[in-house]
């Protein structure tokens, strides 16, 4: 074969909360993938008068969906005049990752996830009403308390034959509430594979006539709202317990900057409830998974390691959400 497949996928403009695009290039065998342009007026990144935006690509992975030598081509969107677009925050991510480099920060994102069928979680009888009350279906087993198995077995496997650092996966409290945990890994790579995998996940569900959500609150009531628990260490962090009190104290410090980028909806999900602190206060504990920012008890116990934050929504931009942590704690110790 004197070709290969790429999909290039990119991050657009869509407000309050960006969705994923992708399409395929045929690319030459030997050749990487160059850039590429695409019509940013159907992607709420352009106007029809101006409407060609570009595509540079920047962390590719073997697609685990089509044919061997085939590609899966994580894109920043370019203006192009080739600076930036106004939608493109991984470059600003990028710029805080290199001036921060010498703290060694590395990441671990907990990406929750909500499969519905038609309008329905999966899980909720499609004759209405609600089924039994949250928490036996928290890593369960049993047709009765798990559902979309199928689903996360093979996006765990396809992330895992792309070679993304997937660190593992569990059932949530709500029916059809899911997780799958990447890195660690330095910033911005952690947020490349976490669009990557997101990818994944949206893609092996058309498969299954299942979608996936990462709505912060998709269903109202006594129901757990969906997060991406954030963790982080710095090299002194894994050293020490200092440095976590330091990294905690800086975090205190931004917490409103944090709150108003840690996406949509998550005055709906940081109510005081379901395993969260209110958006309103900062607090973190040992153990506390009712914390803004939880010690786990082992770092309590070594006295060095990392953090939990777990204020970030499950539709939150990683770029952002790493860039923030990275830059309020690294400013504060530099």
């Amino acid at each position: 074969m004197d070709h290969y497949k790429a999909e290039y996928i990119w991050v657009d403009g869509t407000e309050p909360t960006a969705k994923l695009r992708s399409k395929t290039k045929i690319v030459p065998v030997g050749e990487e993938p160059p850039i590429w342009g695409f019509d940013g007026s159907s992607t709420n990144q352009a106007t029809g008068e101006a409407s060609d935006c570009v595509l540079q690509p920047v962390h590719s992975i073997d697609d685990p969906l089509r044919d061997e030598g085939d590609k899966l081509v994580m894109c920043e969107v370019l203006l192009s005049d080739m600076s930036p677009h106004p939608t493109n925050t991984r470059r600003a991510c990028a710029e805080v990752a290199e001036r921060f480099v010498g703290l060694g920060m590395i990441f671990g994102i907990e990406q929750e996830y909500t499969f519905f069928k038609g309008a329905r979680p999966l899980g909720f009888p499609a004759e209405g009403g609600y089924p039994a009350p949250q928490g036996g279906y928290y890593c369960g087993v049993g047709d009765d308390e798990v559902f979309g198995r199928e689903v996360v077995e093979e996006h765990l496997s396809v992330c895992l034959e792309a070679g993304l650092l997937i660190s593992g996966i569990n059932a949530e409290v709500m029916p059809g509430q899911w997780e799958f945990q990447v890195g660690p890994l330095a910033t911005p790579r952690i947020a490349d594979e976490l669009w990557l995998a997101r990818w994944l996940l949206y893609r092996v569900g058309e498969d299954f006539d299942i979608s996936a959500t990462l709505d912060a609150k998709p269903a109202r009531g006594d129901w757990n709202g969906a997060g991406a628990h954030t963790n982080f260490s710095t090299k002194a962090m894994r050293e020490s317990y200092p440095p976590i009190l330091a990294a905690i104290e800086a975090l205190k410090g931004k917490h409103d900057l944090h709150i108003a980028n840690y996406g949509a909806g998550i005055e709906e999900r940081l109510t005081g409830l379901h395993e969260t602190a209110s958006y309103k206060e900062f607090k973190y504990g040992v153990s506390d998974r009712g914390a803004s920012i939880r010690i786990p008890w082992q770092v309590e116990r070594d006295q060095k390691g990392y953090l939990e934050d777990r204020r970030p929504n499950a539709n939150m931009d990683p770029y952002v959400v790493t860039r923030l942590i990275l830059d309020s704690v690294g400013s504060a110790v530099a």
